[in-house]
C-alpha cells in the first residue's frame, strides 16, 4: 500500500467518524442550517425506515399468534365436543361418563385475534417515542 492510498483511507475513516457523530448529535455546532436539514432528512428516512420493518416484523408475529390461537382454538373445540358431544337438546347426558359435567359459555371458544393499529399522530419531537396498539377481536 502506498502512502497515497493510506492518506485516502485515513481520511475516508475520519469522514466516517465524523458523519457518525453528527448521525448522533455530536459535534452539530459546525453545521448550516441546510446542512442541519440535510441531517434531519438523512435520519427521518432512516427512522422511517426502521418503523417500517419493526411494523413488517410485528404484523408477522401477529399472523402467527392468530395461526397459534386458532389452532388451540380448534384442538378446544375437538376436545369439547369429545366431552359434551353426547348431549341431547335438553343438555342431558346419554353417556355415564359425562353425567357430572359443567356448562360452558360458546363465547369463550370464540378465536382471539390480533391485530396491529397505527399509532394515532402525535408529535415525536416532544413525545420521543411510537407507540403501537394492539387489539383483540373476539369473532
Amino acid at each position: 500500500m502506498t502512502q497515497l492510498e493510506a492518506a485516502m483511507l485515513r481520511q475516508q475513516l475520519q469522514n466516517l467518524q465524523e458523519n457518525h457523530r453528527q448521525m448522533m448529535g455530536e459535534e452539530l455546532s459546525g453545521l448550516s442550517i441546510k446542512d442541519l436539514q440535510n441531517l434531519e432528512n438523512q435520519l427521518e428516512t432512516s427512522l422511517h425506515g426502521v418503523r417500517v420493518r419493526k411494523d413488517e416484523i410485528l404484523i408477522d408475529e401477529i399472523q402467527e399468534l392468530n395461526r397459534k390461537g386458532n389452532l388451540i382454538h380448534q384442538e378446544n373445540m375437538d376436545l369439547y365436543k369429545k366431552i359434551y358431544g353426547n348431549r341431547d337438546a335438553n343438555g342431558v347426558s346419554r353417556s355415564p361418563l359425562v353425567a357430572n359435567s359443567l356448562s360452558i359459555n360458546e363465547d369463550l371458544h370464540a378465536p382471539v385475534h390480533l391485530q396491529l393499529s397505527q399509532p394515532q399522530q402525535q408529535n415525536y419531537e416532544t413525545l420521543g417515542t411510537t407507540e403501537l396498539g394492539l387489539q383483540l377481536h373476539s369473532q
